[in-house]
């Protein structure tokens, strides 16, 4: 197994470089329509990023473990070489469609990627404020694994897509050339996944290509100014409370729950998921037992309802 490196590390640099050449730039040339920096904003985004390295080594541990024994278990090798890292990396893209998508529609997995959509401001420190519980994501991959892909080649890949994924955090470039706006992922289409706008919410989870949202209809154009955040903003630059305040309310809501039926789809469900009212005794609309009752909530792929239902507690979008 070659050596491969860990292309986020190695581009760190590039990061803080090309960030500070951003922030000159609205120093300089001011932009009306763009959010553009606010100094407690980019020092929370950048205290995530440095904090999901520290716990991204310990997550790292049991990942590993299981990652190595199914490895071990699979009869199937896919070598590392010139013409297979490629496939590898498509595979990997693939995977982490799924991945992304999957963090957007079931509440326990949200909880982790919320952290990534809390900023207002959309800008290359955006693009480090990254989650601090990051075991959630792991299970996409175990495919990969199974197929005889080592895996150090899948940290490798993913590493990849996350450093593809920065220069796509901009309001600095608008589009590109058509047949690079119809395959890949550009800043464009991270625009419109990063707003809140309802016809804009759960779309567009493209890593590298733009194709896979294209293939399963979850792409949208931009076409009008994207408002970044969430439905209902934390309000805070405390990066523990920026962590963590999702599980918070998933906790909250477990706690206020009727019975075991709504604790799951508080966990389970989307994250705008509410369990169906209960009509009042009396009332034209109450039946005879409650046991059958039905849960009306939105679409959990892909819902883009402007005035989706949301959660008791602080659970947002």
């Amino acid at each position: 197994m070659p050596h491969l490196p860990n292309a986020v590390t190695w581009s760190i640099p590039a990061f803080v470089l090309l960030a500070v050449v951003e922030m000159v730039s609205y120093r300089f040339h001011p932009d009306d329509d763009a959010e553009g920096y606010a100094a407690k904003d980019a020092a929370t985004s950048v205290t995530m990023g440095l904090g999901s390295l520290v716990f991204d080594l310990l997550w790292k541990i049991p990942i590993v473990a299981i990652y190595a024994a199914i490895y071990e278990l699979t009869p199937l090798r896919v070598p590392v070489a010139w013409w297979t890292l490629p496939l590898m990396l498509l595979a990997q893209d693939f995977f982490y469609y799924w991945s992304h998508r999957g963090h957007h529609v079931i509440r326990v997995l949200w909880a982790c990627h919320v952290v990534h959509h809390s900023s207002r401001k959309f800008n290359f420190t955006t693009a480090l404020r990254q989650p601090w519980t990051t075991w959630t994501v792991w299970p996409f991959y175990v495919p990969m694994i199974a197929l005889g892909v080592h895996p150090a080649a899948v940290a490798f890949c993913s590493s990849v897509n996350l450093v593809y994924q920065f220069w796509i955090h901009t309001e600095r470039i608008g589009t590109l050339p058509r047949p690079i706006e119809f395959v890949f992922n550009t800043p464009s289409h991270h625009r419109v996944h990063h707003a809140s706008q309802g016809g804009y919410l759960d779309r567009n989870f493209g890593g590298i290509l733009i194709v896979w949202d294209r293939l399963f209809g979850s792409f949208v154009p931009e076409t009008e100014r994207p408002v970044y955040g969430l439905t209902k903003n934390i309000d805070t630059y405390n990066p523990l409370r920026v962590a963590t305040h999702e599980y918070a309310a998933i906790a909250r809501d477990i706690a206020a729950a009727r019975d075991w039926r709504e604790r799951a789809g508080r966990v389970f469900r989307g994250p705008g998921w509410q369990p169906a009212a209960v009509p009042e005794a009396g009332s034209p609309e109450a039946g005879p037992s409650e046991a059958g009752r039905s849960e009306a909530g939105p679409s959990e792929a892909g819902s883009q309802e402007a005035g989706r239902p949301e959660p008791v507690g602080e659970s947002v979008r």
